[in-house]
């Protein structure tokens, strides 16, 4: 069992950054790939970033590749995400979550955050 809390998020004007922080419990977290995802209003969540369990390996969606990064520190069992050059389009509630193998597909994340909102004005 994984337990993972979101912090960091909040408003932030166009061109503006925000880093987002994924505190996770259980002494398991190393072996767990992790991964962000977001969901706007009256959409899917989709996939924004992943990274595999020793953080040398990471995948980004085409819409926040050169401004998201993802990290992680597994002595703090904590994953970031690092986002800069914010659009409005960003906007959403952003979630970490937990899966068992590296993936974009949301169904392979058995365990998630309760979210942070992120707000980007123009």
């Amino acid at each position: 069992q994984v337990q993972l809390v979101e912090s960091g998020g909040g408003l932030v004007r166009t061109g503006g950054s925000l880093r987002l922080s994924c505190a996770a419990s259980g002494r398991t977290f190393s072996s767990y790939a992790m991964g962000w995802f977001r969901q706007a209003p009256e959409k899917g969540r989709e996939f924004v970033a992943t990274i595999n369990w020793s953080g040398d390996s990471t995948v980004y969606a085409d819409s926040v590749k050169g401004r998201f990064t993802i990290s992680r520190d597994n002595a703090k069992n904590t994953v970031y995400l690092q986002m800069n050059s914010l659009k409005p389009e960003d906007t959403a509630i952003y979630y970490c979550a937990a899966s068992t193998r590296g993936t974009v597909t949301k169904v392979a994340y058995a365990y998630w955050g309760q979210g942070t909102q992120v707000t980007v004005s123009s």
